[in-house]
């Protein structure tokens, strides 16, 4: 059965999703195409692409004048950094950027497949209907799934990170390592981008962790969370030891306007 379209009030909603590229030149073309076919008039697209050596960010800009017109708002914008200095700051960058050119709501999105871009317009309406200040696109409540691709080790492994980080920062998310979420734009002000201290994944903990000591509401909405079919996966050594730590360094501190 398909979803019930958002009311046109709704679906108007300035809404910007920022996607993070390095390689994903062979991605990015028809997660465009699923993104620009959405019923949602309101949403735009920014691609960071953290000059990719396969010409991901030339490709992105080709695609942004395929889908803007003269005279409108662009549809689609890219924002070019000089290296590829890390997931957490690529976001940081992109969602402070779709913040200070007026989006009412910022979604994180990857570029390689994983999330289901389906999904946006419920993410979107549960957030209007409720008030949510962030909507998280979840693997781990009641109809989530993962890829039949991914491997039992693989699944217990993604597992064991939620329960370690929420069982470390006493959350009730369950998928505090998610990386599709919805964000309400005064909820970013508050948090303070700039000072998200994680370059990595582990940005994508620190984000709901933050919020929540803030007193902000989040909704968990089920989705399916495919595997990538082309390209390579981005986590390394580096990055999976810095999302170990960054759990306890949250838990030790508390920024200002966090609850105790």
């Amino acid at each position: 059965m398909l979803p019930r379209p958002l009311p046109e009030t709704w679906a108007t909603t300035p809404l910007t999703v920022v996607m993070p590229t390095y390689n994903e030149a062979a991605n990015l073309p028809g997660m465009v195409d699923r993104l620009m076919g959405l019923a949602v008039p309101g949403l735009r697209l920014l691609v960071v692409d953290d000059s990719s050596p396969d010409g991901t960010g030339d490709l992105a800009e080709d695609l942004a004048a395929r889908f803007n017109e003269v005279g409108d708002p662009p549809r689609i914008s890219v924002l070019h950094r000089a290296e590829k200095n890390g997931l957490g700051r690529a976001y940081s960058a992109g969602m402070s950027l779709a913040v200070a050119e007026g989006a009412h709501y910022v979604l994180q999105m990857d570029a390689d497949g994983s999330h289901p871009s389906s999904k946006i317009p419920e993410m979107l309406g549960v957030a209007l209907s409720t008030g949510a200040g962030v909507v998280i696109g979840s693997r781990y409540v009641q109809g989530g799934s993962l890829s039949e691709a991914w491997g039992l080790h693989r699944k217990l492994l993604s597992r064991w990170a939620n329960t370690y980080a929420g069982t470390i920062l006493g959350t009730r998310i369950r998928d505090i390592t998610g990386g599709f979420n919805l964000w309400q734009a005064d909820v970013l002000r508050a948090i303070d981008l700039a000072s998200v201290d994680s370059a990595g994944y582990s940005f994508q903990v620190e984000m709901k962790y933050r919020a929540l000591r803030r007193g902000v509401g989040a909704m968990e909405v089920p989705i399916h969370f495919e595997d990538r079919t082309i390209g390579e996966s981005k986590m390394n050594l580096a990055v999976q030891l810095e999302s170990i730590a960054m759990p306890w360094k949250l838990r030790a501190r508390r920024a200002p306007g966090e609850h105790s």
